[in-house]
């Protein structure tokens, strides 16, 4: 038994580091949203819609947003159009959450590790706030392409940048990278 156990070792500890990371992670974010109740706004979400805002204006696009103080969202603008909101669940942090246990669970070096955690959540982020502002005006010009865009494209775009990552942390930073030597 104890070898059968030893044989999946890597594996084991991947899991346990994993869903140990991501359990802690999430309770401390429930307990963050926790705090301000359902019928307000979250700081992180609300820092989102101010950063789509201020890269849209970098474009000079005519984009605002408003927050009401008995609702959970923001209403998007774009050119005095309702077009979108922003939820809890459009801030990236369950996104980020995900990305940290992995490569924590991947883990390499303490330094190769924060510093790959670090760029990764602030590229990811970035990411999402451009995902956020293109989505806006795309939903203004199609909005018949909604269920598609939101659904579909944009899932895929973050998701898919967020595996890009994975593949970059283990083929080339984590403790399981393949280290080329020389013939």
């Amino acid at each position: 038994m104890k070898y059968y156990l030893l044989q999946y070792k890597p594996f084991l500890l991947f899991l346990l580091k994993f869903f140990l990371t991501y359990g802690i992670l999430t309770f401390l974010y429930q307990g963050y949203l926790n705090s301000f109740g359902f019928d307000k706004i979250d700081g992180i979400t609300q820092a989102v819609g101010r950063n789509t805002k201020q890269l849209l204006d970098l474009f000079g696009a005519p984009f605002s947003f408003d927050k009401n103080e008995n609702e959970s969202y923001l209403r998007l603008f774009y050119d005095g159009k309702y077009v979108a909101r922003i939820i809890e669940g459009c801030n990236s942090v369950s996104v980020l959450i995900l990305f940290v246990s992995f490569v924590v669970s991947f883990s390499g070096t303490l330094k190769a590790t924060l510093l790959f955690l670090f760029g990764g959540v602030a590229l990811i982020y970035i990411l999402n706030a451009v995902r956020i502002a293109v989505l806006c005006v795309l939903l203004f010009y199609f909005p018949e392409q909604e269920a598609f865009l939101h659904r579909i494209f944009f899932p895929l775009f973050i998701y898919g940048f967020v595996f890009l990552l994975w593949i970059l942390w283990i083929s080339n930073f984590s403790k399981y990278a393949k280290k080329n030597t020389p013939v």
